[in-house]
């Protein structure tokens, strides 16, 4: 039988669960086993793809084209698992299905419940995943924190495969808080509380990872273990690192965390082989000077917004040997009289930017401003990287200056523009579901000979991922290439543009696709280490 880790949180949100069960995912993989990770979202929204980047943070995509919940980027850049649209369950999934089902006749006239329908639906979503025949273990993420109402349905259910199953195949982990109060004194009353909380849902953990500034002392691990029922060597620290969230992996390692979880889980222990971590964290520890990379973006108060975006960067900064310093720039300061040498040239505060990246995003508003900073990179020879919309920007900043249609546009911004270098596909124009005119999920394109795109990857064929609805406008093709904007890579058939690339110019490149959602740690991805190695170039090339 397969073996289930149901990952939940207490106490308040955002204490890192997402974290601890990729690093737990980590280590068994580390130990040879097969896992895989699922994210279970309280919200009623079916997934993350029309939800505010404000409210949410970024939309991870999956290969077939699955908007989901952050949390599945950490699970890709820690971890090995194969991920796609099971591994996401929302309510707004399980509450659609059942509806359908009973719409369909499909309950034989039976009452709809919460138990057991709801429950039951959000089960077989998850013993799906662990059906596949080399699965070794299934970690399963709850989202939100126990007491909240949303969360019920999927506790209910883990209670219940938990209790079918037994404790030898599936067990509780439950992430809680230690609060620091006045005096440096670490609290564990609200532990002890959320463990009640979760004794009441009727599911007793049999793992506590606690949320502190420092490691536990032994007093404090045998309290908590006094007060939860749980045993005292179940009782973890995940505690603050300066270094990097990839040391928790090693630091979960050093307290014996997956040992504790394969003896009670009944599983004999395999030798661990750590070392992509331990060469990961000496790169970390080796790296000499930064390179500040401005980020022109629309979403730049939360740093979810661009979570991995920022961590593509930081990846590269590792297999290029330097810090990366993010410079986060709303591009509607750069919008209307503001001077750009004012907001990305000398007088930046802290120092100038060794390289700019757009990132992708959706609707109008600073939209001339990222225009303003490509135009600015490009004639002042900065490293430029454009990732979907600022592979667009690319092409509308250079229609409007180089071949000076000053109203170029995209429709998505100015739909009475003459000079439409950016559009919907014809038979997009008419569909009235947005989702229905995405480009989702992992497709091909194909490097040109002599492209900074072919020199990244080392290959001509690449597949990446998409989340976009509009594309270069194929009628302008002739008039950009002869002007001298170099066309990178296409799709299979050359239907579509997929990378735009300046021509003369230390690296400016634009790709329609979203390379960021498959960078890891332990191999960093291409376009993301050659756009950081030419900023280090550019830096050492003006001498500052």
């Amino acid at each position: 039988m397969n073996k289930y880790i149901f990952v939940t949180g207490g106490v308040c949100s955002s204490l890192g669960k997402g974290i601890a069960a990729s690093s737990l995912g980590a280590l068994l993989e580390c130990r040879g086993f097969n896992i895989r990770m699922i994210k279970c979202d309280p919200y009623i929204n079916v997934d993350a793809g029309t939800m505010s980047p404000y409210q949410h943070g970024e939309v991870y995509v999956t290969d077939d084209g699955a908007e989901t919940d952050l949390d599945l980027g950490n699970y890709a850049r820690f971890t090995s698992s194969p991920l796609s649209r099971a591994n996401s369950i929302t309510t707004g999934q399980v509450y659609d299905a059942v509806i359908r089902k009973e719409r369909e006749g499909r309950y034989l006239g039976r009452t709809v419940q919460v138990i057991p329908h709801i429950t039951d639906e959000i089960k077989g979503r998850i013993l799906a995943v662990g059906k596949e025949p080399d699965v070794d273990v299934v970690i399963v993420e709850i989202g939100g924190t126990v007491g909240d109402i949303e969360s019920i349905p999927f506790l209910e259910a883990a209670r219940q495969l938990i209790h079918e199953m037994g404790k030898t195949n599936a067990l509780s982990v439950h992430l809680t808080l230690l609060p620091e109060v006045a005096g440096g004194e670490l609290k564990t009353k609200p532990t002890q509380h959320s463990v009640k909380a979760m004794q009441e849902q009727g599911i007793q953990p049999d793992v506590l990872i606690c949320r502190a500034p420092v490691l536990l002392d032994e007093a404090t691990r045998r309290k908590i273990a006094l007060f939860t029922n749980v045993e005292t060597e179940a009782v973890f620290t995940s505690y603050d690192v300066n270094t990097t969230i990839y040391e928790i992996p090693l630091v979960f390692y050093e307290q014996k965390l997956d040992q504790v979880i394969l003896k009670k889980l009944n599983v004999e222990s395999r030798h661990a082989d750590l070392t992509p971590w331990k060469t990961m964290m000496d790169q970390f520890n080796a790296r000499k000077g930064s390179v500040r990379i401005g980020i022109v973006g629309k979403y730049m108060d939360l740093h979810d917004a661009y979570k991995s975006v920022y961590e593509a960067l930081f990846h590269a900064g590792l297999s290029c040997g330097t810090a990366v310093e993010l410079v986060k720039i709303d591009s509607s300061r750069l919008e209307g009289d503001a001077d750009p040498d004012q907001i990305l040239g000398k007088d930046l505060s802290g120092g100038p930017l060794d390289g700019i990246l757009v990132p992708g995003g959706f609707g109008q508003r600073g939209i001339n401003g990222m225009v303003k900073a490509a135009k600015w990179a490009r004639t002042h020879g900065v490293p430029y990287f454009g990732i979907c919309l600022g592979m667009q920007i690319m092409v509308i900043e250079w229609a409007r200056n180089v071949l000076g249609w000053a109203d170029a546009d995209s429709t998505e911004f100015n739909q009475e523009t003459k000079h439409p270098v950016v559009s919907l596909l014809e038979e997009q124009i008419d569909v009235k579901n947005y989702g229905g005119t995405m480009r989702l999920g992992r497709s091909e394109t194909v490097a040109v000979d002599g492209s900074k795109l072919l020199a990244a990857y080392g290959e001509s064929h690449i597949f990446e991922r998409h989340r976009h609805r509009y594309e270069f406008a194929n009628v302008y093709r002739k008039e950009m290439v002869e002007s001298g904007l170099k066309l990178g890579g296409f799709t299979p058939d050359g239907s579509l543009v997929e990378c735009v690339e300046w021509p003369e110019h230390p690296w400016g490149v634009g790709v329609q696709f979203h390379p960021e959602f498959t960078s890891k740690p332990i191999k960093p991805q291409p376009l993301f280490r050659d756009f950081v190695a030419a900023a280090q170039q550019f830096k050492e090339r003006v001498q500052r």
